[in-house]
């Protein structure tokens, strides 16, 4: 019997670009939810994050990574080969982004100005929502995982993937790149250039030293050097490093208290209910992933049961949600990258060791405070632009245009950001609002439709506009209020009417998206009727 040799030098990159991958979205998620600013009332603590929410979604990384390790030596035992190489699994940061800035921050808000909570209540409150829709979105990837494949059949891949691409061009290329590179490029240019080359590029490094944690180690010198430097020079040539946490784990991070009254857990399940929506694509995309990961590792010599995979991500992250944690996990693209480098089983299980244990026991109270996000944060950009490229690379051609028509709900969100609360109530605002509100579920449907248009499915691109339009008449999509809210329409109206009189504001109620995605259908469908021939370009 050949033995399996499930540790090789080979694991050592692997495991380095596998753990900064999920370092990367745990700095992801304590920068997306903090401040230490003069706002910070309507942010989280970084104390309260790392005690809190850190180590319960780090357990879910434990968890997976060990059942894909022991896949590894099930598959290895099974097909009597030593060269299997195990899928890599982690943080998913996509859906990141929507948990930090469309879950966690709008409960805490709505705690305190709702519910009348003190800043400490709302944090808690923010968290346990947080925690509810993990646990939802786990259940419902644990429940939908054996049929995924239908899911791929139903949904145009245009659909699944464009908005997906749209948040990774819009907000995981480009909010690092504006928000941390641009703001110390004495840093972050540089740290970019490694990214690049290595990690986009392809290109290695002298003794095949990781490219990640190359450009992590020249990041962090160039920061602390520069800082040392500038303080000779009397010059800020990088802006002064953050004071590290001094907040060490407590037990009861990872075992929520669930003996608060029942009237609390109403309000947490009401607000988890109303962010579900805006969750429920990513944990569908991350379904259809793990099936687009379990056949690339098949194509790569590892044959893999799909629903094991599955089922694997959706009951870590159910498990990571009910011990406090807030990010889904999923398997990682790339693990025909990992066997190339000469991965086996033993980089998932150090990294599961590693993030999960590190997380538990309080180590990244220490970690987030020496390492600089400009060190960092390239690393986003280089998953932005991979999320993108593979997702035109796993679109058939005809369907771009989807896939940028998708881009058009996650701009308009990325142009709200900057304007925050202080959005206005005019024509124009209303209207960008609109458009940024329930973007991720609008960037779907409208990239499904557009794909049905240009397959001539000119029917099924009509019902996807008004399954749009009936999202629309609730609030999921297209809602005029800030923040958005799942609500009856003529309740909305009554706001919009106390919000302003103009009937260019009120012409972008609820009613009036809801007739116009119907009077879309109605042309669609009568264009069907009509069986116009395509036009042949020249």
């Amino acid at each position: 019997m050949t033995r399996y040799a499930w540790a090789r030098w080979g694991d050592v990159n692997a495991f380095f670009g596998l753990v900064l991958d999920n370092v990367a979205v745990l700095i992801l998620l304590v920068g997306m939810v903090t401040s230490d600013d003069a706002i910070g009332d309507s942010t989280f603590t970084r104390d309260f994050v790392l005690t809190q929410m850190i180590p319960g979604t780090a357990l879910g990384v434990l968890l997976g990574d060990l059942v894909y390790t022991w896949l590894a030596f099930r598959l290895a035992r099974r097909t009597a080969r030593s060269d299997v190489t195990a899928m890599p699994l982690g943080l998913d940061t996509p859906s990141t982004f929507a948990v930090g800035g469309l879950v966690l921050l709008p409960a805490l808000r709505a705690g305190m100005t709702q519910h009348g909570m003190s800043h400490e209540q709302a944090m808690t409150y923010g968290w346990h929502v947080g925690m509810a829709v993990l646990m939802m979105v786990g259940l419902i990837k644990t429940v939908i995982a054996p049929f995924g494949s239908a899911v791929r059949r139903w949904i145009p891949r245009a659909g699944l993937l464009g908005s997906l691409a749209a948040i990774a061009l819009a907000l995981i290329a480009f909010m690092p790149l504006w928000q941390h590179v641009a703001a110390v490029p004495l840093v972050g240019m540089a740290t970019l250039a490694i990214v690049l080359v290595t990690l986009v590029a392809h290109r290695s490094l002298p003794g095949r030293f990781p490219g990640a944690l190359a450009a992590v180690v020249v990041g962090v010198l160039l920061y602390f050097g520069g800082a040392q430097l500038g303080h000779y020079l009397d010059v800020p040539l990088v802006p002064p490093a953050e004071a590290t946490s001094s907040v060490g784990w407590r037990l009861s991070a990872l075992l929520p208290d669930f003996t608060i009254r029942m009237d609390w857990w109403e309000k947490v399940l009401g607000q988890a209910l109303a962010s579900l929506p805006v969750m429920f694509p990513f944990a569908l995309a991350t379904v259809v992933g793990g099936i687009d990961c379990t056949e690339s590792a098949a194509a790569a010599g590892d044959e893999y049961d799909t629903r094991a995979i599955l089922l694997t991500e959706g009951l870590a992250s159910l498990a990571a949600g009910a011990c406090g944690g807030v990010i889904q996990n999923t398997p990682y693209i790339g693990h025909p990258a990992y066997k190339t480098m000469g991965g086996r089983a033993a980089y998932t299980l150090a990294t599961g060791i590693v993030i999960g244990l590190g997380g538990i026991l309080g180590g990244f109270t220490e970690v987030f405070g020496w390492l600089p996000a400009p060190a960092m944060f390239p690393i986003l950009v280089f998953i932005g632009l991979e999320i993108t490229a593979q997702s035109f690379r796993a679109t058939p051609p005809a369907h771009y245009p989807a896939l940028a028509v998708a881009a058009l709900p996650a701009l308009a969100y990325l142009a709200t950001i900057p304007l925050g609360p202080g959005l206005g109530t005019d024509s124009r605002m209303i209207a960008l609002r609109c458009l940024a509100n329930g973007f991720i579920v609008t960037s779907l449907l409208w990239a499904a439709a557009l794909a049905e248009i240009l397959d001539g499915k000119l029917a099924r691109a009509a019902l996807y506009l008004v399954v749009a339009g009936g999202l629309a008449l609730v609030g999921i999509i297209h809602s005029p209020l800030n923040p958005a809210a799942i609500a009856w329409p003529g309740d909305v109206y009554t706001q919009m009417q106390q919000m302003s009189s103009s009937p260019s504001v009120l012409c972008q109620s609820p009613y009036h998206w809801f007739a116009a995605y119907l009077l879309m259908a109605g042309v669609l469908l009568a264009l069907a009727a009509f069986k116009s021939p395509p036009v042949t370009r020249a």
